[in-house]
């Protein structure tokens, strides 16, 4: 990062456990040390941390990972439950897909009764160390928010509060060590990240992010946040990545958003604009993690390669979404079992081919309203290298050339679906569909919707 010229605000909130029972907080930077419940006004050249106690006019809820969730104030669509809750369509391993969200990564507003106010500054970065909540305003260049705390236990919320900062080649906010962090937008705040140039590493970190993560992150909130990646990702984190809420307008040059194990979203509404994917989940090192799961919110995507890239499986149980790109869903297995999907794609719409060993080469449409409109050319509307089963939904295709593709076997056992205009209960293969120029082979009903392991098996 910056090492001339450059002040370091650090800010350290240390959790004594008294004799009585009672915890006492005390947020901290450059030595001064403030009992909680108390006012705070440090100063670094003009840079104000205040921590007084009061919050702002969201009602905040519990700051406990295991807390109860506020939902219903967040006007998106999304999960509820705690970090143990149940009911889902989708599931992984046994685990349903409320358990993929903690009660707080549900929470769309903080506690912020023993917060630390932050008011960045240009050309200063600010490194918070200990666990606690820290809202963050003000309007800066040259500054990263770096976040170095105990990665074994500290849990750290960012509130965005009217935030905008921009960078030539530096995130605006670099997780580099914590259990997990909350990106928040206040409720009614707008929020500008930016980063203009070609990102530096730091040492053998190679950035490429305005938001980048080393440990698990969760997006959610009430409030708008605008990124801009002008040669880089939006977006990326190293571990699970989660969105619950708030509002998302991304341009950049590569992926919006990018995690290594999962990506997992729950509500939200996003507007992408990307020269790469919209969603990529991948671990380089490791095949058999590398999820996105959907269960809500309102998507809007126009990628130059892919909108929704898995690589063991795409499992959507709910939500709006709209994709424009070359590929529409690809990855190894793609479950859609509720929602509204739209997809415009000049190569393959779904896409179902061999990047996990974890996973079957499957493409299962068990529900929904599915619409896929196909470009000109060798495309396919849903393409897999193994097989396809339709069981549910109403799935709407317009191809010229082939509605469905499989390697294996392809079923029609439930649902409606209409190939260029005209019904069929018989799953073509390799064709240009019904009103087109002539069928192709066709195969038997082979194998129906059965998941590989490690991923997210279908409904049967």
């Amino acid at each position: 990062m910056r090492k001339h010229g450059i002040r370091r605000l650090t800010a350290i909130i240390a959790v004594l456990v008294l004799t009585a029972g009672l915890t006492a907080c005390a947020a901290s930077r450059s030595g001064n040390t403030t009992p909680a419940g108390t006012s705070q006004n440090n100063t670094n050249n003009g840079s104000t941390i205040n921590n007084s106690g009061t919050t702002d006019n969201n009602s905040p809820n519990s700051g406990t990972e295991n807390g109860s969730s506020n939902n219903g104030s967040t006007g998106q669509t999304g999960n509820t439950g705690s970090e143990n809750g149940s009911t889902s369509t989708g599931n992984i391993d046994g685990t349903s897909g409320s358990d993929l969200f903690s009660s707080r990564d549900l929470e769309q507003t903080a506690d912020l009764s023993e917060a630390t106010n932050i008011t960045v500054k240009s050309g200063e970065d600010v490194t918070i160390t200990a666990a606690g909540v820290y809202v963050l305003s003000g309007t800066a260049t040259d500054a990263t928010v770096i976040i170095e705390a105990d990665k074994d236990k500290d849990k750290v919320q960012l509130v965005l509060n009217g935030l905008t900062i921009t960078n030539a080649d530096a995130p605006a906010i670099y997780v580099k060590s914590a259990d997990k962090v909350f990106v928040t937008t206040a409720s009614g705040t707008e929020n500008t990240l930016k980063t203009t140039g070609t990102f530096k590493a730091d040492g053998e970190t190679n950035l490429d992010a305005v938001i980048y993560s080393k440990d698990d992150l969760t997006l959610n909130g009430l409030g708008t946040l605008n990124i801009e990646s002008t040669k880089g990702n939006a977006v990326s984190c190293k571990d699970d990545l989660k969105v619950t809420g708030g509002t998302y307008v991304v341009n950049c040059a590569l992926d919006a958003f990018e995690a290594n194990d999962s990506i997992r979203i729950a509500g939200g509404t996003f507007t992408i604009t990307t020269s790469k994917d919209g969603f990529h989940s991948e671990n380089s090192d490791d095949n058999t993690v590398g999820y996105i799961y959907i269960s809500g919110g309102t998507i809007g995507i126009k990628a130059k390669s892919d909108g929704l890239r898995g690589t063991t499986t795409v499992t959507i149980d709910g939500g709006n979404i709209d994709i424009t790109a070359s590929e529409g869903i690809e990855a190894t297995h793609v479950a859609i079992n509720d929602g509204t999907v739209n997809i415009n794609a000049s190569d393959d719409g779904i896409n179902a081919s061999q990047k996990s060993t974890a996973e079957n080469v499957l493409v299962e449409l068990n529900g929904g309203n599915i619409t896929i409109v196909m470009g000109q050319g060798d495309t396919d509307a849903v393409d897999s290298n193994g097989s396809i089963a339709v069981t549910g939904g109403n799935i709407n295709i317009t191809a010229t050339v082939s509605s469905f593709d499989y390697d294996v076997s392809g079923t029609i056992t439930g649902g409606t679906v209409i190939v260029n205009g005209t019904q069929i209960s018989e799953m073509p293969n390799q064709q240009f569909g019904p009103g087109g120029m002539g069928g192709g082979q066709m195969r038997p009903g082979g194998q129906g919707g059965q998941g590989g392991q490690g991923g997210w098996p279908g409904r049967r």
